[in-house]
């Protein structure tokens, strides 16, 4: 069977294959950690089930507008204004099944084959693969460990050519738990704009985030910037809905149709029930609930850095947002993607390999389980560590 060129060129989910795989040999049985998962093990708040319920109990069972439901915009544009000082109008909000087919879509809408897309290492390891997919290039700018791992306005003028269509931003970002200030984020983007290229933001963690740090949202420094900007966002990890699959975009009128069109020839609408629970996630109080999970994740965050620390051959690199641990294995003498399988078949822990996410000498940890959980993982990857 012939197959296109551009599918087999698409490398699978490094994250979803490893937890799979981990998660089978823990159904038959096997003393499994999982370190891997990209996702809160927080349950969804009762409120937002309850209003989920309502929604399916009151008929909300049909198609709504392939964009998403009018309320629920509303409710994403009240959001943007109380959290992140942006204003947008409803006409500017597409709805979709996550905040991973957002950042789909408007690949899609934007390049050409043969445009070029500035992605940041160590990176989402689904980013060079969706530019792939839009038939655009990626071309990765190496940041630096002893940097913070952050991208300078120099890197990005060094990257630029007459072909650049876009720049992927993330921040809290996965896996390193980089947090861009404002003072950083205006440099960078006053380049972007100057270039005629187009800033996606992707704040998926805005509020997963340590150390009395702040997130800023790019598309709020200027009118300018964020005429230029991408804004993408979700539900998933704020308020651990994960499999509820809803995530938006805030972008420019013209963008916001060209995806709007594109999403109702590919998918249609998301989930009507997801969507009624959505509205009641962003319109409902939960702020007291999220800061203390929010604690609860820099808690897990300093002890596992210190346990692993124990270890001279083990190096983490702080994070200051998110829930991943991205630990540098390079003086352990394997690549990481032999290290993570060892670990996975002697020592029963499953960590993902840095391979994928542009950066071989290292692996991602979660800290998105239990402290017990975490010190026991924490313990095993020491002890096989040493064995070598």
């Amino acid at each position: 069977m012939i197959l296109s060129e551009k599918i087999k060129a698409i490398q699978p989910s490094a994250t979803l294959s490893i937890t799979s795989k981990a998660k089978a040999m823990k159904a038959a049985g096997e003393d499994v950690i999982i370190l891997a998962a990209g996702e809160p093990d927080f349950d969804t708040p009762d409120v937002i089930k309850e209003a989920a319920v309502a929604a399916l109990k009151q008929g909300q069972t049909k198609y709504t507008p392939a964009s998403g439901t009018k309320s629920l915009k509303e409710a994403i544009c009240s959001k943007l204004s109380k959290d992140n000082g942006l204003s947008y109008d409803i006409g500017q909000i597409v709805v979709s099944n996550g905040a991973k087919h957002s950042l789909y879509n408007a690949l899609q809408v934007l390049c050409n084959p043969g445009d070029e897309v500035l992605v940041v290492s160590p990176y989402w390891v689904s980013y060079p693969e969706m530019v792939k997919l839009a038939g655009a290039i990626p071309v990765e700018i190496i940041t630096k460990k002893e940097n913070g791992f952050k991208l300078t306005a120099e890197e990005v003028k060094g990257a630029l050519t007459k072909k650049t269509r876009a720049l992927i931003v993330n921040s809290p970002s996965n896996p390193a738990g980089v947090v861009y200030d404002k003072d950083e984020l205006k440099e960078i983007a006053d380049i972007c704009v100057a270039n005629d290229v187009v800033i996606i933001s992707d704040e998926i963690y805005e509020k997963i985030i340590f150390d009395g740090k702040e997130h800023v949202s790019v598309a709020s420094l200027s009118d300018e910037i964020k005429s230029s900007t991408i804004l993408v966002n979700g539900v998933s990890k704020s308020y651990s809905m994960t499999g509820w699959r809803v995530g938006y975009m805030a972008a420019p009128k013209e963008i916001a149709d060209m995806v709007s069109t594109f999403q109702s020839h590919a998918t249609s609408n998301p989930c009507s029930i997801s969507q009624a629970a959505a509205e009641c996630a962003l319109t409902t109080d939960l702020d007291e609930e999220i800061e203390k999970n929010r604690k609860m994740f820099q808690d897990r965050r300093d002890n596992l850095i210190k346990n692993l620390s124990e270890n001279a051959k083990l190096k983490p690199f702080k994070p200051e947002g998110a829930f991943y641990l991205f630990c540098d294995v390079s003086a352990c003498g394997l690549d990481s993607l032999t290290f993570a399988k060892r670990l996975l078949e002697e020592k029963k822990v499953a960590v993902i390999h840095g391979g994928p996410f542009g950066e071989d000498g290292f692996i991602r940890i979660s800290f998105a389980t239990d402290m017990d959980t975490i010190n026991k993982g924490a313990d095993r990857i020491k002890e096989w560590v040493d064995s070598l």
